[in-house]
Order: structure tokens, then sequence, then C-alpha cells
């Protein structure tokens, strides 16, 4: 307990001590920011800073502000600033009363107003004339512009910025804030040289070496212009620095030492032609030491810095074609891993029975069957991506933006549009990631696509997770099922339903040769292999070879499965059955019975069977009805009559009185395993 009670005090004082460390974080930036100026002397950022405070440090930011305009600025500024700070503290008071924080238009009119007013009311008391009026406008314009910058520089996730993950908007907000404190600092000086532009060139120049150029380049315009507008007859180190980054981004490949010095030398010519005597030998003295400090920055704090600005290089480009057709084709593969180990593991059941001998001829014509199948599936693969009409980079991209503020960072994102238009978003990521499926990141999604999406399904993969989000389809499908056992508690039919991330509804019914355990073992197969090969975006030829193979191969004993399928698309009604070996099943539309009866082999027998298809549309309200032939045996003529009327309260109930209905009708000791599918396409609200 005594330990306890130690670590409870430790992290309670380590809470203290950050709260208290935070808040002086925010004091100190205003009072910094209270004698940053530009040409003229305006120095309204420590406003603009006040506003975009949080409850719990607007306080300490305007006693910072307040303190320093007092301190820094002549009396008329300091009552005139002061009285600003008032304002502007009272304006983002009543904003976080109002729990607006996250409406960036309000801190920008805070600031824009406490600046403008008091202003004004300074200008009217020392009437003065309309070229002062027009220096307080454009100082109210600075404020607000500054609020902008400094809003989204205080709401930007660090971490993000880390993982590549910052949009480059907020990105160069956070260079521009950090910029204008700078130049607040650059008048400290030493003899005329500046720490803060030491500071300045030494980032520029870190940003060129580890970075990239365009990120050197970047960062050297926004200091250029927060340090030259913060003195007169400066702004030539807006072009300076830039032009000097570019100069030095050509010698990256040389070493630290050639970017240092082609900086130098470049600001050499600048300050010459600037001809601002002092001014421009203390810029050529800053930038020297900045140069001589990257070369002698010791390796452990230059490894960090590489590791910095390299996090996240190996992320392939979000939505590439190549990453993912790599992404599919490791789920395909996983999912032939599956049927691989379930056929060893039905092998090895069979074995417990009694060892049998594999007929080895009839087992090696399988194999190579085998090679058939693959072709095909990997046909099938080829046909899907042939459907991916676009990858949507740009979305892919805010997504990933978007993930990073909940601290997910996945491996790759592919946002794909089909040719019928229809989206669908695939996320890798690691197994180990959290939220990923959080009903928060779908909504996120869908504001950012501008589309509604189905619930998010994860398909797991070794130490890898794949979310796949589809689009909401048009409709939706209501369904239930019944079962009889006509022996024992294990029933030889297998029922399976599959939504699969395509916008399609599968349905499968597997009937096992015979009764008990040994059929119930073909229909598993038969279902199980068969689903598990459709999931992983197989087609129906492709993955009844697959199931009619490894039935051949299970046992030298004679092993057949009967498959019936019905695939819905939910998007347009279109509905295709298939069939190997399975019964008739029904299409009921108003009342109006039809059959679908294909002549077909059931899985298992001969090598090279195929479905028999049939395709009809669906529209809101009609039924499909598919069933076992232990149903279909009562009759023909029987079961029409029965299906042509329904009583029912719904798919559930209509597929428990068909089965019901049947077995009331057939012979006790004649009784087959029996199953029933009632599914009723319905509108899916959006």
């Amino acid at each position: 307990m005594q330990i306890k009670e130690k670590l409870k005090i430790k992290n309670s004082y380590k809470h203290i001590i950050r709260n208290i460390a935070g808040r002086g974080v925010w004091f100190i930036l205003s009072f910094v920011l209270s004698f940053s100026s530009v040409v003229g002397g305006s120095c309204p950022f420590a406003i603009s800073l006040i506003t975009v405070s949080s409850k719990k440090n607007f306080l300490f930011s305007a006693i910072g502000a307040g303190i320093g305009y007092i301190v820094f600025c002549d009396s008329d500024d300091a009552i005139r600033y002061f009285s600003a700070v008032i304002i502007s503290a009272l304006g983002t008071l009543a904003i976080n009363l109002f729990n607006s924080r996250k409406e960036i238009y309000l801190p920008m009119l805070v600031s824009f107003l406490s600046v403008m007013s008091t202003g004004i009311v300074m200008n009217i008391k020392n009437s003065d004339v309309a070229g002062a009026y027009a220096l307080t406008i454009g100082e109210s314009i600075l404020a607000l512009g500054a609020s902008f910058f400094f809003f989204r520089a205080a709401h930007c996730n660090l971490k993000r910025l880390k993982y590549k993950a910052l949009p480059i908007t907020d990105t160069t907000c956070l260079i521009v804030s950090a910029a204008v404190v700078l130049a607040g600092l650059s008048f400290l000086e030493i003899k005329g040289v500046s720490p803060a532009r030491i500071a300045a060139v030494l980032v520029i120049l870190i940003a060129i070496r580890f970075g990239s150029q365009t990120w050197g380049l970047i960062i050297a315009l926004c200091l250029g212009f927060a340090l030259g507008i913060s003195r007169e007859n400066s702004m030539f180190l807006l072009g300076a620095y830039a032009f000097s980054a570019l100069v030095s981004s050509l010698f990256t490949s040389i070493s630290s030492l050639g970017i240092g010095i082609s900086f130098s030398l470049s600001m050499v010519f600048f300050s010459v032609a600037a001809n601002m005597g002092s001014f421009s030998i203390c810029c050529v003295i800053e930038s020297v030491i900045g140069g001589i400090i990257m070369v002698i920055l010791p390796e452990v704090i230059t490894d960090k810095i590489s590791d910095f600005f390299e996090s996240g290089a190996d992320i392939a480009p979000d939505g590439s074609l190549r990453q993912s057709l790599v992404v599919r084709l490791r789920f395909a593969s996983s999912a032939l891993a599956q049927v691989s180990e379930s056929v060893r593991d039905v092998r090895e059941k069979i074995n417990e029975l009694g060892r049998i001998e594999p007929m080895e001829s009839e087992l090696r014509m399988v194999a190579a069957d085998q090679f058939f199948s693959i072709s095909d599936m990997l046909g099938d693969l080829a046909f899907e991506f042939d459907d991916a009409e676009i990858f949507d980079f740009k979305s892919a991209g805010k997504i990933r933006r978007m993930l990073g503020e909940y601290d997910i960072y996945p491996e790759n994102i592919s946002v794909i549009v089909d040719k019928f238009d229809r989206m669908r978003i695939e996320i890798l990521a690691s197994s180990k990631t959290n939220g990923l499926d959080s009903p928060k990141i779908k909504n996120e999604i869908e504001k950012i696509c501008g589309r509604d999406f189905e619930k998010s399904r994860t398909n797991y993969s070794g130490s890898n997770v794949m979310l796949t989000i589809i689009e909401k389809p048009n409709f939706k499908m209501s369904f239930g099922f019944a079962q009889y056992c006509a022996e024992g508690k294990l029933c030889g039919d297998t029922v399976k339903t599959i939504n699969d991330t395509r916008g399609h509804m599968i349905f499968i019914i597997s009937d096992g040769m015979g009764k008990g355990g040994r059929a119930a073992l073909d229909g598993a197969m038969g279902a199980g292999l068969l689903s598990k090969l459709l999931s992983a975006g197989f087609g129906f030829d492709s993955s009844l070879k697959v199931v009619n193979s490894a039935l051949l191969v299970k046992s030298s004993e004679e092993s057949l499965a009967t498959l019936d399928c019905a695939c819905v698309d939910l998007f347009t009604g279109k509905c295709e059955f298939f069939k190997a070996g399975a019964p008739r099943s029904y299409v009921v539309k108003n009342h109006s019975v039809s059959k679908c009866e294909l002549s077909s082999m059931p899985a298992g027998i001969l090598r090279g069977i195929e479905f028999a298809k049939r395709t009809t549309v669906l529209n809101v309200g009609d039924e499909i009805i598919m069933m076992s032939d232990g149903i279909t045996d009562i009759g023909e003529e029987l079961l029409d009559d029965f299906l042509k009327y329904d009583d029912s309260d719904g798919p559930s109930d209509r597929a428990q009185d068909i089965l019901d209905f049947a077995v009331a009708h057939s012979d006790a000791r004649h009784r087959d395993d029996m199953s029933v599918i009632v599914a009723k396409l319905i509108p899916n609200k959006h």
C-alpha cells in the first residue's frame, strides 16, 4: 500500500509540474510576442495568441502579453495594447464558456475587433490623418491573420507531423507561427548578431540536409518573411534565405560542410548587394555560425533528426495500384492457405477411421487441375482490378491525415471507385492497431468522401488487419433460414451467408451425400471452402474447381456435396443463381412463384464440373427461396401451391413454415436432412 501511495503522490507531482510548465509556455510565448513587431511598430501578435488559447491557458497568455506591452511599449501604445489584451481576454472567455473552441473564425474575429477598436479610439484621440487609420486597419488584418496561423498550429498533432500525416496547410501554419516567435526574439542581439537569426539559419540547413529541398525552401521563405518584416530595411532576408537554401540544396550529396559553405557564400552575395553596412556583415556572420553548428552537431543528435525526417518514408503512396494489388494478393494467398489447412484436417479425421491409400493416378490428375484453378483465380483478381476505374488518391490522403488525429498510422490506404461509381475503401494496418473499426472513424470517412458507407469489416492475416468499407448500397436483404436433422444432432446440410466487400449478398446451401456425420462433414467442407474463397474475392467458377478438387482428394471413398448459391447485387437487385447438383429454387414476385431449376453435377464426383447459372432481377419486396432436396422431395406441385401463400411475419417465420410443411408431408422413414433459406429484398435507408 505504501508503494502505491508513493506512486500516486509521484504521479500527482508530475501532473502538477506538467500543468505549471504548460501554462508557463503560454505566458512566455505571449510575453515574447508582445515585442514581436513589424515595420511601423505594430505588434498585435500577442493579442492573436490570447484568442487561440484554451480555457486553462488564456489567462496566463493575457498576463504575459499585458506585462510585455507595459514593459516594452511607449505609454500611449502600452495603454492601447493593454486595453486590447483585456478585450481579447474577455472575448476568449466568452468563446470558452460557450464551448466553441473549434470554430476558427471566432478567435480571428475577436483579435480583429480588439486591435481595430482600440486603434480607432487612439486615432480619434490623437486626431490622426487618414494614413494612420489605414495603418490601424492593416494592423487589425495582421492580427486576424496571425490568429489563423496560431489556431491551426495550436490544434495540430505533432505526432502526425512525424508520420507524414499532417496536412501541408497545418505544417505551414506551424512553421509560420514558429517564425513569428523567432522574429520576436531577433531583437535580442550581441553586437548586432542575433541568436534568433542564427537559429533560423540552422533550422533551414537542417531541413535541407536531413529533410528535403522542398521543406528547406518552405522554411526559408517563412523565416525570411517573418524576420524581414521585423525591422526596417531587412526584407532582403526573404530572398537571401530562399535563394541561399536553393543553392545549398544542390550540395546535399556532398556533406554538411558543403551545404553550410554554399549557404554562407550565397548570403555574402546578398549582403553585399543589399549594402546594409554592419547589418549585412552580421547576417553573414550569423550564416557562418549556423553552418558551423550544423557541421559539429553530435552524432546522437543528427541520428534523431534523421529518424524524424525519415519516419514514414517506407509508406507507399496511398491508393497506388501496385500496393493495392500486393495487399489483395496477400489476403488471397492467406485464403488458399486456409483451404489447404482445411483439406489436411479433414484428411486426418478420415484417417482416424482407418488408413486409406489414395489413388495415385487420380491424385496426379487433380493436382494438374489445380494449375488451371489458380490461373482462373488470378483471372478473377485481374477482372476485379479492371473494374477499379479510379484510385482516389486525394481522398486517400485526407483519410490518412484524419486517422493521424486518432494516432492511427496505416501501411496503405486504397480508395477505389469502380466503373459503376461505387466506392470501396481498404485500409491495411498492423493487427495491434486499436480503434480502426470505431464508428467515429466511419463517420469521419463519410464526411471526407461525401458518401454513406456500410459498417466496416475487418479481416486478419498474420500481423496485419485489413479494414474494408463499402459504399452503402440501395438495397439490403432481410433473410432467415431453418434446418431439420434427419439423423442425430448433425445436419448433412450447411447454410452460409456472406456480405462481401463489393456490395453483394451471397447465400449458400451445401448438401453432403447421405445423412449424419459423414454428410455433415462433406456439406460443411463444401460450403466452408466456397465461402472463404468467395470472401477473398475469387469468382464462383474458379472457387468451385478448388472445392471440387478438395472433395476428390479428401478420401478414397465416394464423397460429394451439392452447392446451391444465390448472389444478389445490392446496388441493382440483380440476382444470379449458381447450382452444382442442387435442386430448384424459387423467386416470389407479388405472390407469383417462378422456379429456377438447372441441370448440373455435384462437387466431388468428377473432375472439371461447372456451375449451371441463371440470372433474374429482383424488385423491392421480392423473395428468393432456396432449399435442399430433403424439402423438394415432398413433391413439386404440393410445394408450389404452398409457396403461393404467405401469412408469415418475416423471412425467418416463412422459412420455418416451409420447413414444418415439408416435415409434415414427408415419409418419416425416408426423410432426408432439410434446409431452407428465405431472403427478401428491402430498401436500405440512408
